[in-house]
């Protein structure tokens, strides 16, 4: 988050998808031993996990869903001096490009919320890591963890080579993933966005997945409520939060084949209708 020299909150790289409040599950932060696994079976979970994801983003762009951001600057006593909040509609091409159709956008009481700040939203949070640069990671496993009836392994995360700020935009997630060890696929991280300058600092965010369609976990809320300190000594208390929901299968395969009879009616290709979720 950048601040400006006027005290303007400038969201700039928010790295997150995020929505969490009171409500949140209580979960336990223990970790067991992380000496019961073999460095080659590491390798393994790693590897294993690290694929899924890629496969993970290969089927979101089969799916439309529904964001609700809010965005706010925190005064004395936590009462909201600012606020942006937007939800939108997100469909995918099959080039995996992102379409937005906004449905609520009242106007923003907070200053300065770019683009790329909103791009960002679909970043490096709350997807964490991107397919294309997991050769760039390090892995360390931590132990194993158990989340409500979930038995996780547990690894921090953090980039081989962190890039000049100044020199690029990218962006890398630095922080802790929990896979689960039947699909092994993310069910969680928490971490924030990297790398940071002197004026522009970025929260934790945690982020929680949820299975969709009885297959793929999906990101489905995340949190983050920071005290960011500059360089300067001032500090900025920031809040964000984004649900993500109503995921659907928006797109069908049409397969076309020859018939005998040319006359005879053709048949419409109707979109695929996902089965219904597991309670």
């Amino acid at each position: 988050m950048r601040k400006s020299p006027v005290k303007t909150l400038r969201f700039l790289a928010l790295l997150t998808g995020l929505y969490l409040l009171a409500a949140l599950p209580a979960f336990s932060q223990s970790v067991s031993n992380s000496a019961d696994l073999s460095p080659a079976e590491v390798d393994r979970i790693v590897n294993r996990f690290t694929a899924k994801e890629s496969q993970f983003r290969k089927a979101l762009n089969e799916y439309s869903f529904k964001r609700d951001a809010i965005l706010q600057s925190l005064g004395m006593g936590g009462q909201v001096t600012g606020e942006y909040h937007r939800v939108s509609y997100f469909t995918f091409d099959d080039s995996g490009n992102r379409f937005e159709k906004i449905s609520f956008f009242p106007m923003p009481s907070l200053a300065a919320v770019t683009q790329e700040d909103l791009n960002d939203l679909g970043g490096i949070q709350p997807f964490a890591l991107e397919p294309a640069k997991i050769p760039q990671y390090d892995f360390r496993y931590v132990g194993k963890e158990k989340i409500d009836e979930l038995n996780l392994y547990v690894f921090d995360v953090s980039p081989k080579v962190l890039p000049d700020a100044k020199k690029t935009k990218e962006r890398f997630f630095k922080g802790r993933v929990w896979v689960e060890d039947q699909d092994f696929q993310i069910v969680k991280t928490r971490g924030k966005g990297l790398p940071e300058t002197k004026n522009n600092k970025f929260p934790t965010v945690e982020t929680y997945r949820e299975q969709i369609d009885g297959q793929y976990w999906f990101p489905t809320y995340s949190y983050a409520d920071d005290e960011l300190l500059y360089e300067s000594g001032e500090t900025l208390h920031v809040r964000m939060q984004v649900r993500y929901s109503d995921f659907v299968k928006a797109r069908a395969k049409v397969k076309i084949i020859e018939i005998d009879n040319p006359d005879a009616p053709t048949k419409e290709t109707k979109p695929v209708t996902p089965p219904p979720r597991k309670p």
